[in-house]
């Protein structure tokens, strides 16, 4: 599996034909079992979920994806989707679907690139080529503007990434000290900068800077002293008040189960005095919100 902290974890006497077998049943007739895809889905790794598509491309002669798509709808098949793909693939799919069309999905493109680290963002680039054409420097370009898109360029190319950080210009001096990415130096200058000033970085940047530029600055930040609490903030904005905001929801759930779920849910409790397992169902229904369960794990660890 990709990370050690995660909720989804390798299954044991895993076998793809017999998972694949079992998808195909799943999908015959009238109806669908949805059950039997959660069971199945939200219990492999990505690496095994591979292995089910190749098996099932094999014995069935189709595509899993396809097939899954023509059968299931809304946000479940969102989450289903999203499971069966690589997390470069993954990541280069919701980036490009939020700048396809009219308007930008900005929670989309600073979720994805403040929070992932340099190999990471190098796999997207060449992931995002090969899928689409043109490069995400391209798209972010032709999407974005002025500081904002300055930001992303430079976190998409690692322009300041050997370099220690310097400061700039007013205008320039957080750009350069946070695309540095190097996480130890960061720690450093944030300690240093509040003995220097007084604040705290993050205060700095609110009170300088709005709209998604002080959202992506906030979240470099944030990534860097702790992904999961950045995750853990970024999953409860999505579901307290009025509404969800489902794309956040799913796109955390599918990209991180994986990885450090388990400690995106300590990092929940701890700041939010409530189990991310009781939101998710308080917030969600049916199907979509089963599966969502199943990625979060157990509400007690």
């Amino acid at each position: 599996q990709i990370g050690n902290r995660g909720t989804v974890t390798e299954a044991a006497g895993f076998n793809a034909d017999t998972d694949a077998e079992k998808l195909k049943a799943a999908m015959k007739g009238a109806g669908t079992d949805e059950a039997a895809i959660i069971a199945i889905l939200a219990h492999r790794t990505i690496a095994q979920r591979q292995r089910i598509k190749e098996a099932y491309k094999r014995t069935v002669g189709k595509d899993l994806a396809e097939d899954l798509s023509s059968e299931l709808s809304g946000h479940f098949k969102s989450v289903v989707l999203g499971l069966l793909m690589l997390a470069p693939v993954y990541d280069a799919y919701e980036l490009r679907h939020a700048m396809k069309g009219a308007g930008t999905e900005e929670a989309c493109l600073i979720d994805i690139l403040a929070s992932r680290s340099n190999a990471e963002i190098n796999a997207i680039n060449a992931v995002y080529k090969t899928e689409y054409g043109k490069t995400l420097e391209d798209d972010i370009c032709g999407d974005t503007s002025g500081m904002f898109k300055r930001v992303l360029v430079s976190l998409i190319t690692e322009i300041y990434e050997a370099g220690e950080a310097r400061w700039g210009t007013d205008e320039t001096k957080f750009l350069t000290i946070l695309c540095v990415r190097n996480r130890s130096h960061l720690l450093r200058v944030f300690d240093e900068y509040k003995k220097i000033s007084g604040k705290d970085i993050e205060e700095s940047i609110k009170r300088e800077m709005s709209g998604s530029l002080e959202d992506i600055f906030l979240a470099i930040v944030k990534c860097m002293k702790s992904k999961p609490a950045f995750f853990a903030e970024r999953l409860y904005k999505s579901m307290k008040g009025l509404g969800t905001t489902d794309t956040v929801l799913i796109r955390i759930m599918v990209a991180r189960a994986e990885i450090d779920m388990l400690d995106i849910k300590a990092q929940f409790l701890k700041m939010y005095g409530k189990t991310l397992y009781s939101f998710i169902k308080g917030d969600t229904s049916g199907d979509y919100r089963k599966i969502l369960l199943e990625l979060c794990g157990s509400e007690q660890k």
